[in-house]
């Protein structure tokens, strides 16, 4: 199961965005979710928002400390990945995301 984090629909502060994901991680891990797909979008002109940025800045941080397995962006989510593929095998049901395969640069995908 894929876990889905609107951040766009309730538009937080960047410190209020890394709280909610943090604590989704924690929760995503004691419900057995194998990923979780972050929706920030991609800033004004698609040049890459302020949450974007300090987001992916936290995952890296998570990975190093072991917290998470992965992370990547959406331009990555598709079947051709290997990381990707990775959480595919895992959970075939993810295989019906809406996002699976279309680039989209607005979200990004965390393993657990």
């Amino acid at each position: 199961m894929i876990k889905f984090i609107n951040l766009k629909e309730c538009n937080p502060s960047v410190d209020y965005a890394l709280a909610i994901v943090e604590i989704e991680i924690e929760n995503a891990k004691a419900e057995g979710v194998s990923a979780i797909k972050v929706l920030h979008g991609y800033g004004s002109h698609g040049r890459g928002g302020i949450i974007l940025v300090e987001l992916r800045r936290r995952l890296r941080e998570l990975k190093k400390q072991n917290k998470i397995t992965d992370y990547f962006g959406g331009d990555e989510w598709n079947i051709f990945s290997p990381r990707t593929l990775e959480i595919l095998n895992a959970d075939k049901t993810i295989a019906g995301d809406e996002d699976l395969n279309k680039a989209n640069a607005g979200i990004t995908i965390i393993r657990i």
